[in-house]
């Protein structure tokens, strides 16, 4: 029998529109059953609230946060849609930009932390995903996969198509790819919807791959949008951050920390954060929502829901302080879908003894206006040769350099 989920929809003055209901545990528990042989109703509350967009006057810059001894500056502006970020060992750093479909080169030639030339070095339609291996850059878009030669001077040679049969795109079009320590490719395929079985088993999972795309398999599913992912430095395990389920409330569904494992199924879109059913979605045939949880993977460590993880970069650098070796930096680009604003931030992840233990703020203050407005939504990160942490926003089109001077 088809599911029914009841929602009560009104206006709402700021943001659009409000579904009504509760968060308590319990509720969900009472109110979503095994099976599908009576009705499901659930009541869920919803809102969209976008601050506005300011510019990112050097007032903004200056009243950033972030801990003692760290500066904020401009890197690079006036670039579009800066989105991922990835920088070679010579320090040329690179941007791509989905919706102008290109990849742009920056460098600061002085070392004065501020980049002093500008190139478009690629032009490939939604070009997102890039990663470096030896003298050569991989560029994903939705469908394709590219490798191109890097010249000494940082630019780049013809690329030459290694895929074009990657999953359509749908809700979720921003594949990243990333080299694993075997010296695999991993490429994240995110969902076509918020919530919905994938009719293509690719969709919803991180795929892995020989370097010339050959062998391609399934490495790990029932993940909505992971987007930021990466292995620890020291211990080699690979976690990622996966995005949350919209429109369960504005405290459902929690962005997840997954130690991610091949053959593993984090449960998207049937259970989601610690063992929640999602009313939505039921599993398909006879399965229960319980004998479905007993074959999830739950995560790690959670965070606030909607604040939308992006990119995950490991501090391996020698400018920060010691206490910062081999912990994470994720950008979170910041909510639309609840009633307060939450993310637009750079938040740190501390692992202990190889093992992830709490997330800490690092860079806020991206929201203004006591927070009606934002001039920036963090994207992008990287860790330069000099040590120093660049982000970048797809907003205003900026790349921030974050150093550390005591």
């Amino acid at each position: 029998m088809k599911n029914w989920i009841k929602l009560f929809v009104v206006f709402f003055t700021f943001t659009g529109l409000v579904w009504s209901c509760s968060d308590d545990d319990s509720f969900w528990d009472a109110m979503i059953p095994e099976t599908d042989k009576d009705p499901t109703t659930t009541q869920i509350n919803g809102y969209v609230f976008k601050p506005a967009l300011v510019p990112a006057t050097d007032e903004n810059v200056q009243q950033l946060k972030v801990p003692a001894g760290f500066k904020v500056n401009k890197f690079a502006e006036n670039l579009g849609k800066p989105r991922m970020l990835v920088v070679s060992p010579a320090g040329h750093v690179y941007a791509s930009d989905r919706d102008a479909g290109t990849v742009t080169l920056l460098q600061d030639t002085n070392g004065d932390g501020a980049s002093d030339s500008k190139n478009t070095v690629a032009n490939i339609k939604q070009v997102h995903g890039l990663a470096i291996r030896g003298n050569q850059m991989y560029l994903v878009a939705v469908r394709e996969l590219y490798r191109a030669d890097i010249n000494p001077d940082g630019t780049l040679g013809p690329p030459q198509m290694l895929l074009n049969d990657l999953p359509d795109a749908g809700q979720h079009p921003n594949r990243t790819i990333a080299f694993g320590p075997d010296d695999k490719l991993y490429i994240t395929v995110g969902s076509t919807c918020n919530s919905c079985p994938e009719p293509n088993k690719e969709n919803a999972t991180i795929l892995q791959a020989n370097p010339d795309g050959t062998n391609r398999v399934i490495y790990a599913k029932g993940l909505r949008n992971t987007i930021g992912f990466g292995w620890h430095p020291q211990t080699g395990v690979l976690w990622g951050m996966d995005h949350g389920i919209d429109w369960l409330g504005d405290n459902d569904q929690k962005e997840e920390l997954n130690q991610i494992k091949q053959g593993a199924d984090y449960g998207w879109p049937y259970i989601y954060g610690e063992g929640k059913y999602n009313p939505g979605d039921r599993p398909e045939g006879d399965t229960t929502y319980q004998q479905y949880l007993q074959k999830t993977t739950l995560p790690t460590l959670t965070y606030q829901a909607h604040a939308a993880p992006l990119q995950m970069v490991y501090y391996t650098g020698t400018k920060f302080p010691a206490e910062y070796q081999n912990d994470a930096f994720i950008a979170m680009r910041g909510s639309w879908n609840r009633s307060s604003p939450v993310g637009y931030s750079v938040v740190r992840l501390h692992f202990e003894n190889g093992q992830p233990t709490r997330f800490d703020d690092f860079l806020t203050g991206f929201l203004v206006n006591k927070n009606k407005a934002h001039f920036a939504r963090p994207v992008g990160l990287a860790v330069h040769p000099d040590g120093s942490l660049l982000l970048s926003d797809d907003t205003n089109g900026v790349i921030y350099r974050i150093d550390y001077q005591p």
